[in-house]
């Protein structure tokens, strides 16, 4: 989990992760400013399942759009993007159409995005 850019409103992402934890998921999170080159590099060093990105700035197209160009040229189709913030559904839609998973808004209740991510993981793990 990691919130990239220049955002630096966390509580929401620091919720998720206590959740996550607390429902037996080992979490990673790795801050605030994080690059995308940085989020999927320590992905592949620690092999994870899932990369979730918060994103509240304004700049999810730029940033989810980098870090599946990194997944694609990484080969690591086994790994679901997802993540949530403010995200316009037009956004949402053409960051679908490159490959990012289902993206949640603010107010989501944690347990939609926790049950997402556990069936994910589920059908697609290695």
């Amino acid at each position: 989990m990691a919130k990239p850019g220049l955002d630096g409103h966390d509580r929401g992402i620091k919720v998720l992760a206590a959740a996550y934890r607390d429902a037996g998921m080992d979490v990673i999170y790795l801050g605030l400013r994080q690059t995308p080159e940085s989020v999927v590099k320590i992905a592949i060093q620690e092999g994870v399942d899932v990369i979730a990105l918060s994103i509240l700035s304004g700049a999810h197209m730029t940033i989810f759009s980098r870090v599946m160009d990194l997944i694609k040229e990484n080969n690591l189709s086994n790994i679901l993007v997802t993540g949530g913030g403010i995200i316009p559904e037009e956004d949402v839609e053409e960051l679908a159409n490159i490959g990012v998973g289902k993206l949640f808004g603010p107010g989501t209740p944690v347990n939609e995005s926790l049950k997402y991510i556990e069936s994910w993981v589920k059908e697609h793990r290695r």
